[in-house]
């Protein structure tokens, strides 16, 4: 028995920010822009909420797998920016879908998250508790961003993606997962601080902070280490795989994992220069693509891998 994606689903938000219309606010342009990241244009939030978002992707993927709501068993929700610190975001997807029949919880692995969520989902599963699981990535990064901090506010957007599984006789056949708290701090965004009667020191309101140089290093040195290690166990090689689809934060970190792979840049499917960073949305929305285009086909052999704030990483091999 495996544990396979039947669908996903996927939702941008309608405002489309290009580099030339951020670099009218920001000390930018869109050269320093795509030279160094591959960014074009993303898409920010302006009525949609990371439940919102996450709840149209979830219905697209069910009704590409042609399920209802009731038939959920298991929702989880990837997200580091979820409307309300409780209920959870799975929470109100639920009640929003109406899968008054799942169980619901989020999971906070930042832009590593749909891949950890994929292997929580995968264990329901294969031990019997769950039939199906609905696991989502949503993000509305662009309210946890200093406006004024070109190294940061250029490489994110918003989004959501969703996956549907099930038992069959394919699916999943690896999955490595890893997290270097010691090294956390370089990628940071601190929630709210202490605040109550006994504080005397004003709160300020914090934003995301990032050591790029150091996220640089981690994730092109990790990334194509853990893929290796996943392929190693799924008895597969580079040659082997159709896609790799990778976490969309940076093209010049997926070039120099094709380049450590030793393998074909065509084989790296990218959404990055149209949607910016969606941290844990990337991956399922790269996927979405990939499926409704036409591009990922039933038998094809994909690998999965994803990295950021914890620090966390994964790495998923799959056939599709």
């Amino acid at each position: 028995m495996a544990v396979r994606i039947i669908a996903t689903g996927s939702f941008l938000p309608e405002k489309n920010v290009s580099n030339d219309e951020l670099a009218q606010y920001v000390d930018t342009s869109d050269e320093w822009i795509s030279s160094r990241t591959g960014i074009r244009n993303r898409r920010i939030a302006i009525t949609e909420t990371t439940t919102g978002m996450a709840v149209q992707s979830a219905r697209r993927a069910l009704e590409m797998a042609d399920r209802s709501p009731l038939d959920v068993d298991l929702i989880i929700v990837a997200t580091v920016t979820p409307d309300y610190g409780t209920p959870s975001a799975a929470c109100q997807v639920q009640a929003e879908l109406g899968a008054d029949h799942a169980i619901a919880f989020d999971i906070n692995a930042a832009c590593s998250g749909f891949v950890f969520a994929l292997n929580v989902a995968r264990m329901y599963i294969e031990t019997g508790y769950s039939t199906n699981a609905l696991i989502i990535g949503s993000e509305t990064l662009s309210k946890i961003l200093d406006w004024n901090r070109r190294d940061t506010c250029v490489l994110f957007g918003d989004g959501a993606g969703a996956a549907f599984l099930e038992k069959s006789d394919r699916g999943i056949i690896s999955v490595v997962q890893g997290s270097i708290g010691k090294k956390g701090m370089v990628l940071n965004f601190i929630n709210r601080k202490t605040n109550n009667l006994f504080v005397n020191e004003p709160v300020e309101t914090d934003y995301l902070h990032m050591d790029g140089q150091e996220v640089y290093k981690f994730a092109v040195r990790q990334c194509p280490k853990c893929l290796i290690e996943a392929m190693e166990q799924a008895q597969l090689t580079v040659e082997d795989i159709d896609y790799f689809v990778l976490h969309q934060a940076n093209v010049r970190i997926i070039e120099s994992v094709a380049k450590r792979l030793k393998a074909p840049i065509e084989k790296f499917p990218m959404s990055l220069g149209y949607t910016g960073n969606m941290s844990a949305a990337s991956v399922p929305v790269m996927l979405d693509q990939l499926v409704r285009e036409g591009s990922l086909k039933r038998g094809d052999k994909i690998a999965i891998s994803a990295f950021g704030a914890g620090l966390t990483y994964g790495a998923a091999v799959l056939e599709w």
